[in-house]
Parts: C-alpha cells; sequence; structure tokens
C-alpha cells in the first residue's frame, strides 16, 4: 500500500466517522458533553424590570426634587405602591422596580432627612436592567453541536432544562503489543523489557476527548492470542486502538491481524514524522488504528488524527488551538523527506523553542513541550526569528 500524506490520511479518517447516536442526561451532568438539540428558554431574562443597584426609584421627571419614600423593597419581593410624583421607593440590587419609576439612584449619592430623600449627584445612569434585554422567551440559548461548559450549565439551569439530549461517547478499546512490556505496577523491568506507557497515555487522551476508553492490557508477541484480543476490543466498542507491532519487524504483524479480523485497511503509512507507520481501517463494528509504539509518535498521531475523528463522531468539529510565535533558536534536519511535527516549549517570553529531541521514543520530550510545529516534507530549517504556528497539546 503506497505512502500518503497526512491531509490525505486525516480526509480518509473523517470521511469514516460515524455518529454515536444521542441519549439524555441530567443537565447536572452534561459538562464537556456534546449537545444534540438546541436549548430554548422558557422566560425573559430578567423576568422583571429589576435595580442594579442599591438605592432610590423614582421618575426621572423628579429626580431633583425632594422625594417621599413610600416603601423600601428587598430582592425577592413584590413593591406594593406605584411611584407617583416626588416620590421614591427604596430598593436593593435586583430588586423588582416599582411602576412609575424610570431610573434608580445610589444610596452614595442621595441623603435622607425624615423620611424624604435628595439626589446629591448632579447625573445619574438609569441603573436598570429590563425585562428580556438578556434573554427572550423562547430563545435559543445554546445550539446543538455545542460543548457544554460551566457557564453553559448555568444557561440549562435559568432556562428551565433540567435533562438535556447531548451525543453518545463513544467508547474506544485500548490495546499494547509487544513481549517487552510490563505494567507500571510490576516490580523494576527486567533486561529488555520495558513499562507499559501507551496504554495510560492513550487512555487519558481518549477523556480529554471525551470519549470512554476501556484498557485490554498487552497483548503479546502472538499472532493468535493478540487476533482473539482485538476481535473482543471491536466487539465491545466503536473505536479500537493498538500501539505497536505496525513496523516491519519479524513480529509487527497488527496489520495482518486486523485484516483477518475484518478489518479494510485504508492506509497503513504516513508521509510524516514521527509517525509512519500508522495504520487505520473500518470494520462493521468499528474503526480500529494501529498506531506505532514509541510513545512521542503515538501521542502525536492521537491527537492529529484520533481525536479529530472523536469529536466528528459525537456531533462536532474538533479546533485545535493554534497561535503565531516567532522561534528562539533555528531548527535544522538532516533527513527531509517526511512532513516533520517537532515539539517545542514556549518561553516566558512567548517564543517558541524545540525541546531537546531525541526521536519518537523520547517521552519526556512531550511532557515539557507546550505544542508543536509542522515542517513540510523538503524543508531543512527553520531560521531564529521566524514567525511559526503552534498547535497546542
Amino acid at each position: 500500500m503506497e505512502i500518503i500524506t497526512l491531509k490525505e490520511a486525516f480526509d480518509i479518517v473523517m470521511r469514516s466517522a460515524t455518529f454515536t447516536g444521542t441519549e439524555t442526561v441530567d443537565f447536572t451532568d452534561s459538562l464537556g458533553r456534546v449537545l444534540a438539540s438546541d436549548i430554548k428558554s422558557d422566560i425573559d431574562m430578567p423576568p422583571f424590570n429589576k435595580a442594579t443597584v442599591d438605592g432610590f426609584a423614582c421618575r426621572r421627571d423628579d429626580l431633583h426634587s425632594e422625594l417621599a419614600i413610600v416603601e423600601t423593597i428587598a430582592a425577592g419581593i413584590k413593591p406594593l405602591y406605584n411611584i407617583s410624583e416626588n416620590q421614591c421607593s427604596r430598593i436593593m440590587t435586583g430588586a423588582v422596580l416599582p411602576e412609575g419609576a424610570d431610573v434608580v439612584f445610589m444610596v452614595e449619592d442621595s441623603k435622607v432627612n425624615d423620611g424624604k430623600v435628595r439626589f446629591t449627584g448632579s447625573f445619574t445612569k438609569d441603573n436598570i436592567a429590563l425585562i428580556g434585554e438578556d434573554i427572550k422567551d423562547g430563545q435559543t440559548v445554546l445550539r446543538s453541536g455545542k460543548v457544554i461548559k460551566p457557564q453553559d450549565i448555568a444557561l440549562i439551569a435559568l432556562s428551565g432544562n433540567t435533562s438535556v439530549k447531548v451525543s453518545r461517547r463513544p467508547s474506544a478499546g485500548v490495546i499494547s503489543s509487544g513481549n517487552e512490556l510490563v505494567e507500571p505496577s510490576s516490580l523494576k523491568p527486567g533486561i529488555a523489557q520495558i513499562r507499559n506507557t501507551n496504554s495510560y497515555q492513550l487512555m487519558a487522551q481518549l477523556k480529554r476527548a471525551g470519549a470512554i476508553g476501556k484498557n485490554y492490557g498487552i497483548a503479546r508477541d502472538d499472532e493468535a492470542a493478540t487476533y482473539e484480543i482485538v476481535m473482543r476490543a471491536i466487539s465491545e466498542n466503536d473505536i479500537v486502538l493498538i500501539s505497536g507491532g505496525v513496523s516491519m519487524g519479524d513480529f509487527d504483524f497488527i496489520p495482518a491481524v486486523m485484516e483477518r479480523a475484518g478489518v479494510k485497511i485504508l492506509f497503513s503509512r504516513i508521509n510524516v514524522q514521527p509517525g509512519k507507520p500508522t495504520t487505520f481501517g473500518v470494520h462493521p463494528d468499528a474503526l480500529v488504528f494501529g498506531l506505532p509504539g514509541n510513545p512521542v509518535s503515538s501521542f502525536i498521531q492521537f491527537e492529529l488524527l484520533v481525536r479529530p475523528m472523536i469529536s466528528r463522531m459525537m456531533g462536532y468539529e474538533f479546533k485545535p488551538v493554534t497561535f503565531p510565535a516567532i522561534m528562539k533558536n533555528s531548527f535544522s534536519r538532516k533527513n527531509a523527506e517526511r512532513h516533520a511535527l517537532i515539539p517545542v516549549m514556549i518561553t516566558e517570553n512567548g517564543l517558541a523553542d524545540p525541546v531537546e529531541y531525541h526521536g519518537s521514543a523520547h517521552l519526556s520530550a512531550m511532557s515539557e513541550a507546550d505544542g508543536i510545529i509542522e515542517m513540510p516534507a523538503g524543508e531543512r530549517t527553520i531560521m531564529e526569528g521566524e514567525t511559526v504556528s503552534v498547535r497546542q497539546i
């Protein structure tokens, strides 16, 4: 199968994404979910004309007259009296404006004497929030396809919607392959062994992306045993992520296992560094990725391909945070055949500085990085002082 560009791989993955469907949840459990139907308000907001300061409500025509105080209106209390000529009501912030009043002057601009008050300022704003000036009854306050944020929870509560329809979160099975792997809970790795990091990195990335991850553990370098784990993961999930076993070694048989499991492989090599052997295919029951075993490669390819796909499956388009930055130092590479993805940190002065990077197995490089920058195939150097686009990770 021929090598393809990163853009071609992205387009194939995104075309393959299928909608997960919807479910209804209590609005208090909807944080981070994707809204699957519009939210409309069943009230005006504010629901009445209200004072925005503590002070005195009166007619603007009487602002410079001595005013008789007819009552005190606290928040949550209905006014007893309308305001007539040379009258006012003492009023608290958030309280209902009495009929007849069209201005509220602040306590700081008042002088009270024997049940009467005078405005001591020269000018005042109305200090009134009008009924429906924020939200109208029946107005759409949140639209389908939005990821629900904490401030959206407040809008949902305000609108009277105690349950909301959201997209179902896709389930994703995670498998790490390789005889050399041992779990972090084991004693220190022996000779020729390394700790399994990819499973836990991918599980965390899935959680951040909004999916439900299920860790299937380590698949040993045995084709039959690996096939059984892959088949079980496909039957139980919408997505399967297999890290390792996709290169060209004697024990790299994951693409063959995928095909045996009924996965139609759509690509198996991308002209990118890191992540060249990334493999992707479709099964009637799941979308399956064979990710490189090196942790930097699997991390970056998840962010570039899997995370946007998960978003589309839930009905919205993932838009990575990108920003321009100036290179602190020049960066050069010897081999420019592939499209390069380079981890960078952002300095206190806002400059992009490539982290010390020893290759796709250098896991600590990603921990230090704030983002990645790209170098197209054929480009060998980015010069100090050059402006680059940083993709936040």
